[in-house]
């Protein structure tokens, strides 16, 4: 086919979804062949061949085609793109190791961003995978309180009172981001102990306005939960608690079956993990204000990222003063076994690493799913795994982010984010202590139509990756 024609053909398939797909005699600007197509949204799971024309899939088709390149996907799985609605690292490094996990599109929706416009100001001209940010109720009181935290509050912005002038404030602020492109509203309320119910509410309600999802990272454990749920079901705003393992512990299964319960009675309200024991956080936030406290066994299950050390009553007291990330090593592998068998829960990293530093979830959570839990110990099916790292994460976004209705699928006129792997040898490669390993087994990542990852090697020239906005 002249290559002039390329985009007239792309666009035309947008428009003919449900009827068209090109002949095999075609040629395409990409071909992935022989693979084993995996789609959770209509659940093929079958050898195909994979046409693509200026970044769209045009043709899944029975019999081989041709174009200017061919992936011979020969003993691969050809799946959707992984949707990571997790993602704190929002850097170049954390991108490229995101990508090198299968991940096509992240996005940081928990603690997001006070200046949405600035941060997609900041990452324009494409980036190696997808991207997206939420307004943050914790940056937005941050600035209002003038909070140095160096991410998460480490004083007023955690402990002051909004009174009606801040209140005020903050609303506008809040308004300003979801009319600037912001995907969603994030809420850290563990981290923010002085804001108020009221003023949580309030939050809600701006939400409802637009029926943008709410992330939140929950405080009060199971009656807190409780709470988020009545207080976002009374303002008729769509729910998402993010990492329910962490947030839920030892209680995971009844923390489950509360979000269940909600969703049996017609609530819009979703939930995610990420596959890893132990948790990260800053040591100068309110998550642990009350570390005096704490029996001296317990400091040792806190380690300090910057050196691998595992922390004292002293060096936690000192670390504090100097700001900085913290794994803190508290719940069991069955806890984790646990919540990734219930069907409610989708796949997300909570990652960011900086500088090489951080925790391996920011490198090998969707790797690990696939090779320890899917293929060593089958604890959930292949197909039910890709589901939630695909389909699932984009209807979570998708009603307030009409793009997001072209991510997450294998079909014809959706965006080529496609992640290409080798079942049999996928995994997790990074460590607490070196958490900057990529991770096994992904042997090409497309984003947008660009093989960003090819036969295993990353090439950051290609940035196909695009502002995913909600505008």
């Amino acid at each position: 086919m002249p290559k002039r024609f390329s985009f007239i053909l792309g666009v035309f398939t947008i428009a003919l979804i449900p009827l068209f797909s090109m002949a095999a005699s075609e040629e395409f600007d990409l071909v992935i062949n022989n693979g084993r197509v995996m789609d959770p949204e209509s659940g093929l799971d079958a050898i195909r061949h994979i046409g693509i024309i200026a970044g769209r899939m045009v043709s899944i088709s029975e019999q081989v085609l041709e174009g200017e390149r061919i992936i011979n996907a020969t003993g691969l799985v050809v799946a959707p793109g992984f949707v990571d609605i997790h993602a704190h690292g929002q850097s170049e490094e954390a991108y490229r190791l995101m990508v090198q996990d299968g991940v096509t599109s992240g996005f940081e929706l928990e603690i997001g961003t006070a200046a949405v416009a600035d941060w997609y100001r900041e990452r324009a001209g494409g980036q190696v995978l997808n991207y997206g940010i939420s307004i943050g109720h914790i940056p937005v009181r941050m600035v209002l309180f003038g909070d140095g935290g160096q991410w998460l509050p480490s004083g007023p912005g955690g402990s002051g009172i909004a009174g009606p002038d801040m209140m005020d404030r903050m609303t506008e602020m809040m308004r300003q981001g979801l009319a600037e492109g912001a995907v969603a509203m994030g809420f850290g309320l563990q981290y923010t102990p002085a804001a108020t119910q009221a003023e949580f509410e309030a939050m809600l309600a701006i939400a409802a306005e637009t029926q943008a999802s709410v992330h939140i990272h929950i405080r009060g454990g199971l009656e807190g939960l409780r709470q988020i749920i009545t207080s976002a079901n009374n303002a008729g705003t769509p729910l998402h608690i993010v990492h329910a393992n962490s947030s839920g512990g030892s209680s995971i299964g009844e923390f489950l079956s509360i979000i269940q319960a909600a969703r049996d009675a017609g609530q819009d309200v979703t939930t995610e993990m990420y596959p890893y024991g132990a948790s990260y956080s800053e040591i100068a936030s309110a998550l642990f204000d009350n570390w005096e406290t704490w029996e001296e066994d317990r400091f040792d299950r806190n380690m300090w990222v910057a050196t691998g050390e595992r922390l004292t009553r002293e060096s936690f007291a000192r670390y504090r003063q100097l700001g900085g990330g913290v794994i803190t090593f508290s719940r069991t592998e069955e806890m984790t076994r646990t919540a990734l068998q219930h069907p409610l829960m989708m796949i997300a990293s909570d990652g960011r690493i900086v500088d090489g530093k951080g925790h391996p979830r920011s490198a090998g959570s969707f790797s690990k799913v696939l090779g320890q839990y899917v293929r060593e110990e089958q604890l959930i099916t292949l197909m039910d795994a890709l589901r939630r790292m695909t389909i699932e994460p984009a209807r979570r976004l998708e009603a307030f982010v009409p793009s997001m209705a072209n991510k997450g699928r294998i079909r014809v006129g959706a965006d080529a984010d496609i992640t290409v792997f080798d079942p049999e040898s996928i995994l997790d490669q990074a460590t607490y202590v070196d958490p900057n390993q990529p991770s096994a087994g992904i042997e090409y990542v497309l984003v947008n139509g660009g093989v960003v990852l090819d036969n295993g090697v990353l090439d950051p020239r290609v940035r196909n990756g695009v502002a995913i906005k909600s505008n």
